[in-house]
């Protein structure tokens, strides 16, 4: 029987992919606790052990300001491992996913990024990033490469939307950076279409490369934010949050630098899908329903 596996898969891209998938077809699902990714020696072997049908990579060193410290963990789990993953994949004769970030981006556009566009990342994370993308270029299997933005969750590891209603449910007040532009984007989209472009590219009828999987729209930290706290009160979440100030990247300071504009063009995969992806306030709702119904 053939079987999809699937790296990082309790986190909140790889739990929305497990939970998908299962429905199609038998999932190995690796995290840290079944295959360390720091014994890069043992990987693929591992994987291969599986006789996956297609291999997609979840996996990613995520801390973007303690990568500024942790070079090389970061450079292994994000600029290595998916070399490997491609060559397993290559070995194997089948088709590799892997996630990547609009963090490979300076920030310096003022339209959307497209696909093609040089890369330039600010950042070690977003460098070790796209060193993984350029692994995968480099080993030539069949794969895409799907670079992705602001992403959220109900499961897996804390994000922005329930950091924002942990904090909106203690504080009367908060501070949120508001010139910093991108696109949240909800986990439950990008496993979804995931799970479309699979078929297509074990098939041939899509194209090796990379591609952009982001909701539609634009918004920063703090229209994010405010949208947040609108949302979950029509919900009933309770909230004490009163007042969000908008602040500048200056007013708070992190180790790493972020790019101040990461939005970007989804045209060359919604051509493919021949549709758009929903807009980002649209799936903020749907999760925000989601996460209520869990908690309750």
């Amino acid at each position: 029987m053939s079987c999809i596996l699937i790296t990082g898969a309790d986190g909140q891209i790889g739990s929305e992919l497990t939970r998908l998938l299962a429905a199609q077809t038998k999932i190995i699902g690796l995290n840290r606790q079944l295959c360390d990714l720091n014994h890069l020696d043992r990987l693929s072997e591992t994987i291969a052990a599986y006789h996956p049908s297609a291999i997609i990579n979840a996996a990613a060193y995520t801390a973007v300001d303690r990568a500024e410290t942790e070079v090389e963990l970061a450079m292994i789990l994000n600029g290595r491992v998916p070399g490997i993953l491609a060559a397993t994949a290559l070995k194997l004769e089948i088709p590799f996913i892997h996630l990547s970030t609009d963090y490979v981006f300076d920030g310096r556009n003022h339209t959307p990024y497209q696909a093609t566009d040089l890369t330039a990342p600010v950042s070690i994370y977003g460098k070790t990033k796209r060193q993984g993308e350029i692994e995968i270029e480099r080993i030539g299997c069949k794969y895409l490469n799907l670079r992705t933005a602001w992403v959220y969750g109900s499961y897996g590891k804390s994000n922005f939307v329930k950091t924002m209603l942990r904090l909106g449910a203690e504080r009367t007040e908060l501070r949120i950076v508001a010139d910093q532009i991108g696109t949240p984007t909800w986990a439950k989209t990008i496993a979804r279409t995931i799970g479309e472009l699979l078929p297509l590219l074990e098939c041939g009828d899509l194209a090796s490369g990379t591609y952009h999987l982001t909701n539609s729209g634009v918004a920063s930290w703090y229209d994010f934010a405010v949208a947040i706290f609108d949302e979950a009160r029509k919900i009933g979440f309770p909230l004490k949050i009163e007042t969000v100030i908008p602040i500048s990247t200056a007013e708070y300071p992190t180790p790493a630098t972020r790019p101040s504009y990461s939005v970007m063009s989804d045209r060359k995969l919604t051509q493919i899908l021949d549709r758009s992806l929903p807009h980002w306030r649209h799936d903020l709702v749907l999760m925000l329903r989601e996460l209520k119904d869990l908690t309750n």
